[in-house]
């Protein structure tokens, strides 16, 4: 799906975010709404060459799995008028030229609210070149903790999603974001037992 196709006849979009985007959208949007699509797990099997690793480093960064179990929590943005077009294209860039992503339709059902809206997605699917696929928390781990790209450290990323679901989504148990968060945590420190606050700091002092 293209994004010429996408915005044909739409005065206004939802856009749907889980991984970098719940917290750096970067695009103009009207409102957010914070909230969850079904059919899909987020896992961090997915290659970045640019954004937060190299080519001799690739980070770890999230994708969608489909799976009919489950569901998948995150911020959806509405864009319209004219931030419909402006924000596809910085997306397209962001998203599928440097990160390799496709786009899919999902529905999107917000926390607060009735009904839902069908919403963009960015996926990564396993026909990308740089697509990682699975690994156990701890090789993820090791993988996250040595890279770093054009926007920052891998860990940053890694911090950021995981303050997001525990701020946001207190009451959702993400147990392959916050596992994999330990495991970063066990490298650089013996005490499993740290305090959110603590956590936090730890991992950001390190970057």
């Amino acid at each position: 799906m293209k994004p010429r196709d996408i915005i044909k006849e739409k005065s206004s979009l939802w856009i749907f975010g889980y991984g970098s985007l719940v917290w750096k959208p970067d695009f103009e949007y009207k409102r957010r709404k914070i909230g969850y699509i079904r059919g899909y797990k987020r896992r961090f099997w997915h290659g970045d060459d640019f954004h937060r690793g190299d080519k001799e480093k690739p980070a770890r960064v999230v994708t969608l799995i489909a799976d009919e179990e489950a569901c998948t929590w995150g911020v959806a943005y509405e864009v319209t008028e004219c931030q419909v077009e402006a924000s596809l294209q910085y997306l397209n860039m962001r998203e599928v030229v440097l990160g390799g992503y496709i786009t899919e339709m999902v529905e999107f059902i917000p926390k607060e609210g009735h009904g839902s809206v069908l919403s963009l997605v960015y996926i990564a699917t396993p026909d990308n070149p740089i697509y990682l696929g699975p690994a156990s928390d701890v090789e993820i781990a090791a993988q996250i903790a040595i890279c770093r790209g054009n926007t920052g450290h891998n860990i940053e990323y890694l911090v950021r999603l995981a303050e997001f679901m525990r701020h946001h989504c207190p009451e959702v148990e993400d147990e392959h974001l916050f596992s994999i968060e330990t495991a970063v945590l066990n490298i650089f420190s013996n005490c499993r037992e740290l305090k959110s606050n603590d956590r936090k700091s730890l991992l950001l002092e390190v970057i």
